[in-house]
């Protein structure tokens, strides 16, 4: 049995708790969010694909932010990220029109 991820083992439940960090407060968002990294595992299906670009946008975005500066517009980009990865993901499962929504 393997053991127990401390921060999350997968990807969707990782991209779910990264975006969990990202409903916070700008200048909280960021604060262990790299954790949720570790151990985020790209389906062998997107390797090469828009999702798997996004997911190293996403990785770069905030193993490289620095806390406090750019806080409220990193936390955006983050989310946008995220947003763009779960469109890309609806469409590659056949939703024909997915949309993260006015108020995003």
């Amino acid at each position: 049995m393997p053991k127990r991820s401390e921060f999350g083992r997968g990807f969707v439940i990782n991209l779910m708790l990264l975006s969990r960090h990202f409903g916070l407060p700008p200048e909280k968002a960021f604060y262990g969010a790299a954790d949720h990294l570790t151990e985020l595992t790209v389906p062998e299906q997107f390797r090469g694909t828009e999702i798997e670009k996004l997911v190293e946008r996403l990785r770069k975005m905030v193993i490289w932010h620095q806390p406090g500066i750019m806080d409220q517009e990193d936390a955006a980009g983050a989310r946008r990220i995220l947003n763009q990865i779960g469109i890309a993901l609806d469409t590659h499962f056949g939703i024909p029109d997915p949309d993260s929504g006015k108020y995003d």
